[in-house]
C-alpha cells in the first residue's frame, strides 16, 4: 500500500512537472508571437505615413507633370493596393499569406515611386517647390523609420520562428497553433534600394 502511494506520488509529480513545462514553452510561445505582432504595428504605423504622404506628393507633382498621367494613376493605385494588403496584414500579422501579399504590394509601390521619382527629375519648377520638397524629405524620413522597423519585426520573427522549431517545442508548437512567421523581406534585389526622393 504504501508503494503503490508512493508511485502514484512519484506519478502525480511527474505530470506536475511536464504539464509546467508544457505551460512554459506555450506561454514562451505566446510573448514571442505577441512581441513580433507588435513590432509588425511599429511598421504599420509608418507604412499608413507614407501611405497618407503619396496623395499629396501626386497631388503636387500633378500641376507640373500635366503629361505624365499614367505615371501619376500608378503610383496612386500602387498606393491603394498596398494600403488595403496593409490593412489585410495588420488585422493577422501572424497570416504569413496576408505578410507575403503585402511584401508584394510594397514592391510595386516602390516600383512607381521610383518611376514618380525618375520622370519629376525632368521638371525643374516641380524639383524646386518647396511642398514637393518637403513631402520628399518626409517620405524619405519615413523609408528609414520603415527600414528599423522592418529589421526590429524581422528580428523579432526570427527569434519567434527559432524557439516554435526547436525540439521540443517544435512538437507542442503544431499542436497549439504557432505557425510560423513570415520575414518583412524584399523579394526582388532590384527593389531593395529605398525610392531615391531628393530634388537638390
Amino acid at each position: 500500500m504504501k508503494v503503490t502511494l508512493i508511485v502514484l506520488g512519484a506519478l502525480l509529480l511527474l505530470v506536475i512537472v511536464i504539464g509546467a513545462w508544457i505551460a512554459g514553452i506555450y506561454n514562451s510561445l505566446v510573448a514571442l508571437r505577441n512581441r513580433f505582432k507588435n513590432a509588425f504595428a511599429q511598421i504599420d504605423v509608418q507604412l499608413k505615413r507614407r501611405y497618407d504622404l503619396i496623395p499629396n506628393l501626386v497631388e503636387v507633382a500633378k500641376g507640373y507633370m500635366k503629361h505624365e498621367s499614367s505615371t501619376l494613376e500608378a503610383v496612386i493605385k500602387a498606393r491603394n493596393i498596398a494600403y488595403t494588403a496593409s490593412q489585410a496584414a495588420a488585422t493577422n500579422p501572424a497570416d504569413a499569406g496576408a505578410v507575403k501579399n503585402l511584401l508584394s504590394a510594397e514592391n510595386g509601390l516602390t516600383g512607381a515611386l521610383s518611376r514618380l521619382m525618375v520622370v519629376s527629375e525632368q521638371y525643374p519648377d516641380l524639383k524646386a517647390n518647396q511642398n514637393m520638397m518637403q513631402l520628399t524629405e518626409e517620405l524619405t524620413s519615413t523609408e528609414n523609420k520603415i527600414s528599423f522597423a522592418r529589421q526590429a519585426y524581422n528580428d523579432s520573427v526570427m527569434t519567434y520562428n527559432t524557439t516554435r522549431e526547436t525540439f521540443p517545442n517544435v512538437i507542442f508548437a503544431g499542436m497549439f497553433g504557432f505557425t510560423p512567421a513570415q520575414l518583412f523581406q524584399i523579394e526582388d534585389a532590384t527593389e531593395r534600394n529605398a525610392p531615391k526622393v531628393s530634388f537638390t
